[in-house]
C-alpha cells in the first residue's frame, strides 16, 4: 500500500501539555481518507504538523516523501484548509487568486478562475461581504488550484449551516472526481465523511483506534440483539466491542472477518450497525496502548 503521509512516535508539546502524543499512524495515497475522533484525540495538531504549519516536538512525520514546510517544492505538494477557512477581509477575491498564483509553484489559474465563476462569485467582491459558505468554497478553490498531491482539510465546513454543508461536501466531491490527488477530511460529522470519503481512521487520544476502508468496515462490523437473560456465546473468532443492555434486551456491536452465517449465538439476530455506530464504539472504548490498531482483512491485503 502506498502511502502518503506516516507519522511515528510523533508528538507536539505546548509547555507542559502535549496536544499530541507518541502517535503513529500511516495515511493510503490515492484516497478521501475521513479522519474522525473527539475533541482533544489530536486531528487538528496532527493536520497541522503535516502541513508545516507546526514542528513536532518528538518523532517524525513524512508527507508525500519528505518533511513537512521544508522548502518550496516540499510546500507545493501540500494544500491546507483550516477550520476557520482562513481569507483576507479586506481584499477581494480577485485578490486571493491573484496572491495564489504567486505564492504556489503549481497554480492552475484555469482551475481557479472555472471554480470562482461556476460558484457565481464576483470577483471584484470584497470577502468581508461574502457568506461563510462563500469564503469556505474561496479557500476550497485556494486548495485545489495550487493542485496539491495531498488535500488536507481540517473540519471545513464546521462552522456552516447544513445547506452550505452539503454544497460545500458535493463541491468537493466533484473536485476530487475531476483530479489525482489524496485528501484527508477532519470532522466530527460522520455522515459528512460519508457523503465524500471512501477510507477512515478513528482517532483516540493520539492512538489510531481503527482503520480501512468504509466498505470493508461496515462489511466486518455487526450488531448482535438477544435476551438479556440468555447470554450471548460468541465465537472467539468474534471480538466484542460494545454491549448495551436494555429491558431484557442485549445489544452486542461485534468485529469478525468471517460473515456471520450460522454462527451467530441461538436466539440472537445478527443486523448491520451504521458506520456511525462504528466510530461510536471505537471512540467510547478505552483507547489502545500499542501501535498496531485493528485492520480489515481486506486492507491489510492491499
Amino acid at each position: 500500500m502506498d502511502v502518503v503521509l506516516r507519522a511515528r512516535a510523533l508528538g507536539k508539546r505546548y509547555r507542559r501539555r502535549w496536544a499530541l502524543a507518541d502517535c503513529t499512524l500511516e495515511v493510503p495515497a490515492g484516497r478521501v481518507v475521513g479522519l474522525v475522533g473527539p475533541n482533544g484525540a489530536g486531528k487538528s495538531t496532527l493536520l497541522n504538523l503535516a502541513s508545516g504549519m507546526l514542528a513536532p516536538s518528538t518523532g517524525t512525520i513524512e508527507v508525500c516523501g519528505g518533511r513537512p514546510g521544508e522548502g518550496p517544492a516540499q510546500l507545493a505538494k501540500v494544500g491546507f484548509v483550516a477550520q476557520d477557512t482562513p481569507t483576507y477581509v479586506t481584499l477581494t477575491v480577485a485578490d486571493h487568486l491573484s496572491l495564489g498564483a504567486r505564492l504556489n509553484l503549481r497554480w492552475d489559474n484555469g482551475l481557479a478562475h472555472n471554480r470562482i465563476r461556476g460558484l457565481g462569485l464576483n470577483l471584484a467582491e470584497r470577502v468581508g461581504n461574502l457568506s461563510g459558505g462563500q469564503r469556505a468554497q474561496l479557500a476550497l478553490t485556494l486548495g485545489i488550484a495550487k493542485r496539491p498531491e495531498l488535500l488536507i482539510l481540517d473540519e471545513p465546513v464546521a462552522a456552516l449551516d447544513p445547506l452550505a454543508r452539503r454544497e460545500f461536501l458535493a463541491d468537493l466531491r466533484e473536485a476530487i472526481a475531476d483530479q489525482q490527488m489524496s485528501v484527508v477530511l477532519s470532522s466530527h460529522l460522520v455522515s459528512d465523511l460519508e457523503m465524500v470519503c471512501d477510507h477512515l481512521i478513528v482517532l483516540v487520544s493520539s492512538r489510531v483506534q481503527v482503520a480501512g476502508d468504509i466498505d470493508d468496515l461496515l462489511a466486518t462490523h455487526h450488531r448482535l440483539t438477544g435476551p438479556r437473560h440468555h447470554p450471548a456465546d460468541v465465537p472467539p473468532e468474534w471480538h466484542v466491542l460494545s454491549a448495551e443492555h436494555t429491558g431484557d434486551q442485549t445489544t452486542l456491536l461485534v468485529r469478525t472477518d468471517a460473515p456471520p452465517t450460522e454462527s451467530h449465538p441461538p436466539a440472537w439476530t445478527v443486523s448491520r450497525p451504521t458506520l456511525e455506530d462504528i466510530v461510536l464504539a471505537y471512540m467510547t472504548r478505552p483507547a489502545t496502548t500499542d501501535h498496531t490498531p485493528y485492520t480489515t482483512a481486506l486492507e491489510t491485503q492491499r
